[in-house]
This record gives structure tokens, C-alpha cells and sequence, in this order.
């Protein structure tokens, strides 16, 4: 005998499975919306110049303009260098090994 012949009625049935679906559909969405425990990346903000872990600051231009100019100097001479939106303004940084001829670079152009 099936489910509908025996003791539940079919109706009850779909009822409790509706049911059991919508319960697990809360919990993955608690989990999904958890505050806290997101898998996505929040929004970047800006933050002082020293916060940028190793990385020294070699510019300190008044515009983004400027900056990105100064990146695309050290880039062009072989540099890893950074553009970073800081509380003080644009900065650009560099690793603490390239920073002698980051600003060589720099005072030369």
C-alpha cells in the first residue's frame, strides 16, 4: 500500500512536505544572510597610510591624476608600486626594498 492508502491522506502529505521544504529554505537563508559570516567582500574603505601592512609610502600628490602618473612612472621602471585612497589622500606605495629607487625614479622625472 502507498502513502495516500494506508494511514496519512494524500493532502497531509504534501502539507508536511511543503512544510519540511520551507523550514529548510529559513535555515539556509539564516545562514546565507548571517551577519558576520559573509563569503562576500565588503565594501573597501579608506584608511590611514600606515595601514597598508609593509608597503611605504613614496608620493604624497594632492590628486588621483597625479598619483596614478607617479605609479605609472615606477611601473614603467620596473616597480611593483600601489595607488592607495588615503584619510590623508592618494598615496603611492611601494615595497620597503624598492623604496630608494622608487624616489630616485620619482626626483628624476
Amino acid at each position: 500500500m502507498g502513502l495516500t492508502g494506508g494511514g496519512v491522506p494524500g493532502p497531509l502529505v504534501g502539507l508536511l512536505l511543503s512544510l519540511v521544504m520551507l523550514g529548510l529554505l529559513v535555515l539556509a537563508l539564516r545562514w546565507t544572510f548571517a551577519r558576520g559570516h559573509s563569503v562576500v567582500a565588503r565594501k573597501p574603505r579608506a584608511g590611514r597610510a600606515d595601514e597598508y601592512g609593509l608597503l611605504v609610502v613614496v608620493s604624497e600628490p594632492g590628486t588621483f591624476v597625479e598619483a596614478e602618473v607617479d605609479r605609472q612612472r615606477l611601473t614603467a621602471a620596473g616597480l611593483r608600486a600601489t595607488l592607495a585612497p588615503t584619510t590623508d589622500g592618494p598615496r603611492v606605495l611601494v615595497f620597503p626594498e624598492d623604496e630608494r629607487t622608487a624616489r630616485a625614479v620619482l626626483r628624476a622625472a
